[in-house]
């Protein structure tokens, strides 16, 4: 009998794990989350926090680092660096295997650099450069200053997750900035296959925003929970037309791999939702779900995997986004809020992590 994860794959879908930590990686668990399904790994501003923050796994590392750094930035890239480069070495073997098409591992860029474009160029740079590992994505977000970095970046031949993407529009937008770059690539003489791309795809925040402004208005209780899941259908049919395109055909002959829609926040806000519902309902060929920790356990516990879900009932999705609007709750103004909400939690995450950096360090120099 085959795992949901295995399942899964078996649909075309890999899972990633939302999580990443020096003990998770030291103490054998992502070794063994592979062996059971997992093909990558993503982390944030907010999951390094956490990590840092939480025991003293890092004290050594940090008290070292302080003797040649006094900027608790660069003591933060330099921890980083470590875990992303052993979770790389981890997952090496899959991406061997799979010719690139999983064994990813993402490290985020400064969110702070989100609406700034050339600094998110050059850090892309920098972090592809300080990490050294062919299976490294730089995450970017969507932002519209963003989208010129990310097309530049895979120019460059750089691996590029693009992170916080919310809006059907900005999707699109952010795979053709992708095909851009990979057309600038050839063009250059560059080789397509040293470059991969996923274009990360919130989910449950978009339920979290629309369910509240629908309790906000009261009589359409038929509308809650709703609007997440036909969101990612309706990105899953952008991206099944955007790389169905002639120009698109003409680069994946040439060795180039399609932007795949990976589906991010995939862990339930609403404890009356089922905790498995945004793995569930969004199966289908050539897509990746980033999934916490928990959520992992669960599927592995209790997921059921009945088909290609991601493709079922696109029209009434449509239809969906429609009856929003005529209840009031506008769908741009969703995605526009959850957008500048995401790069400020992230950003607010990041100056957390940098403040708790420099209490540990004053705590270690001076003991």
């Amino acid at each position: 009998m085959s795992t949901p994860l295995q399942q899964l794959a078996e649909r075309g879908q890999s899972v990633w794990i939302d999580y990443l930590s020096r003990r998770f990686v030291k103490d054998g668990d992502l070794k063994g989350l592979v062996e059971q399904g997992v093909e990558g790994v993503t982390s944030n501003p907010t999951i390094f926090q956490g990590a840092i923050a939480e025991g003293d796994a890092y004290d050594d590392q940090i008290r070292e680092l302080s003797a040649e750094h006094d900027d608790a930035k660069e003591i933060f890239w330099q921890l980083a660096k470590d875990d992303i480069r052993d979770a790389c070495d981890i997952l090496r073997p899959v991406w061997d295997e799979g010719d690139g098409k999983d064994g990813w591992v993402s490290l985020e860029v400064d969110p702070n650099l989100a609406h700034d474009t050339e600094k998110t160029k050059s850090e892309a740079v920098r972090l592809f450069e300080l990490v050294d590992r062919p299976n490294l994505l730089i995450k970017i977000p969507a932002t519209l200053e963003g989208l010129p970095a990310i097309e530049d970046t895979v120019a460059a031949g750089i691996p590029v997750n693009v992170t916080l993407i919310f809006s059907l529009e900005r999707h699109r937008a952010v795979a053709e900035a992708y095909i851009r770059g990979v057309q600038r690539l050839v063009d250059g003489g560059g080789d397509p296959r040293k470059v991969a791309s996923v274009a990360s795809f919130f989910v449950s925040r978009v339920d979290t925003e629309a369910d509240k402004r629908l309790q906000q208005i009261g009589g359409h209780d038929e509308l809650l929970g709703k609007l997440a899941i036909a969101n990612a259908k309706l990105a899953y049919q952008t991206y099944e037309e955007v790389f169905s395109s002639p120009q698109w055909k003409a680069l994946e002959e040439k060795g180039a791999s399609k932007q795949r829609c990976l589906w991010a926040s995939t862990g339930v806000k609403n404890p009356n939702y089922k905790d498995t519902v945004y793995v569930e309902e969004l199966v289908g060929p050539d897509t990746v779900n980033t999934a916490p920790l928990d959520l992992v356990k669960a599927v592995l516990d209790h997921g059921e995997i009945r088909g290609d879900t991601i493709r079922e009932g696109t029209d009434e999705a449509s239809k969906l986004l429609d009856q929003f609007e005529a209840a009031g709750v506008s769908y741009d103004e969703v995605v526009q809020v959850l957008e500048r909400e995401g790069v400020e939690k992230f950003a607010k995450s990041f100056a957390d992590l940098i403040e708790g950096l420099e209490s540990k360090l004053k705590t270690l120099v001076a003991a």
